[in-house]
């Protein structure tokens, strides 16, 4: 089987990736946007679980990683339910990790164990601890297929990075012990710009805080009104929205009717009908220099001040003006 990726090109996957492609799990993250409640204010912010998946898959590949670490990346998310992350704000889970406290019986109540046993693998080898999968997971403020593909990904897909430069940021990457780090300082004052237009100028855009802010809102209240149950977000998004467009319940059709394509909104401090605060993200990646691995922050004013204004902007949050819903 061949899969193409408009990042990473074509390759040939082994038989095992190819049935856990093929898989209820994976095929169901079709479904499940990237952005969680992102493509309802925006149709072009569209990227999906899915494709991540593939990503974080081919880049560990590309990186040398063994078939097992592809495994585990192909996989990593399959737990995420409808929306992504914004089921953390419907729980009120301020670590924004849900999908992985729920991610080993996921995996076990699926297709999943029986297709690597299939193969000779042991799921629980592979799945359950991933802190063996040094290409897969750092822990910030280091790179990581996963991190580095999702800025990637979406950067690319919405207009602010070209092909040419993420193919000179691949080429940039070295592996040393199993972890990924970069060889310019140059390149990676590149990425740290990119990677806090992702989770500072993206993820706190102020329509982006709208969607989510509603969504979780409107979400919330079909739980408590039992008009959604928990179980209804292993499905994909569009299921949950269908279920909710079929509610009589008036309150809950007034809040997602506050959901579409022409909301206006805008950043005021003062005049605020909004305010939200992310997770806190930060990326310092180390840089092979001298034959010495050291922090970017180290070797760039640029990347320390990139970093401390992110920080900043974290930690204040985002203030919204709704103009029109």
């Amino acid at each position: 089987m061949f899969i193409s990726d408009q990042i990473y090109g074509e390759y040939k996957i082994d038989k095992v990736l190819e049935e856990l492609v093929l898989s209820q799990p994976v095929q169901r993250l079709k479904g499940v946007h990237q952005g969680g409640a992102s493509y309802l204010v925006n149709e072009n912010w569209n990227v999906t679980r899915f494709d991540h998946s593939i990503g974080v898959m081919l880049l560990i590949r590309r990186l040398g990683g063994s078939l097992e670490e592809q495994i585990a990346g192909l996989l990593h998310d399959v737990s995420h339910t409808a929306f992504s992350h914004v089921i953390d704000y419907v729980l009120e889970n301020k670590d924004e990790d849900y999908h992985d406290k729920i991610f080993g019986s996921v995996i076990r109540q699926s297709e999943i164990p029986a297709i690597l046993a299939k193969y000779h693998y042991d799921y629980k080898d592979i799945l359950l601890d991933i802190s063996k999968w040094t290409l897969l997971e750092q822990q910030a403020p280091e790179l990581c297929a996963d991190r580095v593909d999702y800025t990637l990904r979406d950067m690319y897909s919405y207009g602010h990075i070209s092909h040419g430069e993420i193919q000179e940021f691949l080429s940039n990457l070295i592996i040393v012990e199993d972890r990924m780090y970069l060889q310019s300082i140059d390149i990676a004052e590149w990425f740290v710009d990119i990677y806090y237009k992702e989770v500072i100028d993206f993820f706190m855009d102020p329509l982006n805080i709208y969607g989510y802010d509603i969504l979780a809102k409107t979400l919330k209240l079909s739980l408590d009104k039992n008009i959604l149950t928990i179980n209804d977000f292993n499905g994909i998004d569009e299921e949950v929205i269908f279920k909710l467009k079929s509610t009589t319940d008036v309150e809950v059709k007034d809040q997602l009717n506050q959901l579409h394509q022409n909301v206006r909104v805008t950043e005021d401090k003062v005049n605020y009908d909004i305010h939200r605060k992310n997770k806190v993200r930060l990326i310092d990646p180390s840089v092979l220099c001298n034959n010495e691995l050291i922090k970017a922050s180290i070797l760039s004013d640029k990347v320390r001040d990139m970093s401390v204004t992110a920080y900043e902007k974290a930690k204040q949050g985002r203030y919204v003006k709704i103009i029109s819903n």
